[in-house]
C-alpha cells in the first residue's frame, strides 16, 4: 500500500513540472520523507543522491535550452540572455490564467525576451524573430526533457523503495 501512495504522490509530482513548478524537488522531498519515515530504510541514500543531481541537470538543462535553441535558431549572445531571463520572468509574473499561467509565461517570457535581446543587438524584425522562435521551441524542448527526466526519477525511486 505505501509504494502505492509513494506512486501516486510521484505522479502528482510529474504533473507539477509542466505548471512551472518545483515537481522534481517535491519528488525528492516525498522520497526522502518515505526512507525516513519507514521502519526498515527502504530508499537508501544514494538513490535520493543520485536523484538530486539528476534534477540539477534537469534545472540547467531547463535554462540553457532555450537559449540554445535561441543561438541555433540565429540569435546572438544577447538573444540567449533574453531568452533565460524573459523565460524566468515570464514563470514568475505568469498570466492571470488559473493553473497554466505560469506556464504560459515561461513560453511567453523566453520569446519575448530573445526578441527584446535581438532587436537591442539591432537585428531586423526577421531575425529577431527568429531567435524569438527558437526561444519558444527550445523552452518547449525543455519542459519535455525535464518531465522526462521526473520520469526516469519517479521509476528509479520507486524500483529503490521496492526491493
Amino acid at each position: 500500500m505505501e509504494l502505492l501512495l509513494l506512486g501516486v504522490a510521484f505522479v502528482a509530482c510529474l504533473l507539477l513540472i509542466p505548471l512551472g513548478l518545483p515537481g522534481l524537488w517535491i519528488m525528492l522531498g516525498v522520497a526522502f520523507l518515505f526512507d525516513w519515515l519507514s521502519p526498515v530504510e527502504r530508499i537508501g541514500v544514494w538513490p535520493i543522491v543520485a536523484g538530486v543531481v539528476i534534477a540539477l541537470v534537469a534545472e540547467v538543462l531547463e535554462f540553457s535550452l532555450s537559449a540554445r535553441y535561441a543561438r541555433q535558431y540565429g540569435g546572438s549572445r544577447r538573444a540567449e540572455w533574453g531568452a533565460v531571463i524573459g523565460g524566468i520572468a515570464g514563470a514568475i509574473v505568469g498570466i492571470p490564467i488559473p493553473v497554466i499561467g505560469s506556464v504560459i509565461g515561461a513560453f511567453v517570457g523566453a520569446f519575448a525576451g530573445a526578441l527584446i535581446g535581438e532587436y537591442s543587438r539591432g537585428s531586423g524584425a526577421r531575425a529577431s524573430g527568429r531567435a524569438a522562435w527558437g526561444a519558444f521551441i527550445g523552452r518547449v524542448v525543455a519542459t519535455a526533457v525535464k518531465v522526462g527526466l521526473g520520469c526516469v526519477l519517479a521509476t528509479w525511486l520507486l524500483l529503490s523503495a521496492w526491493r
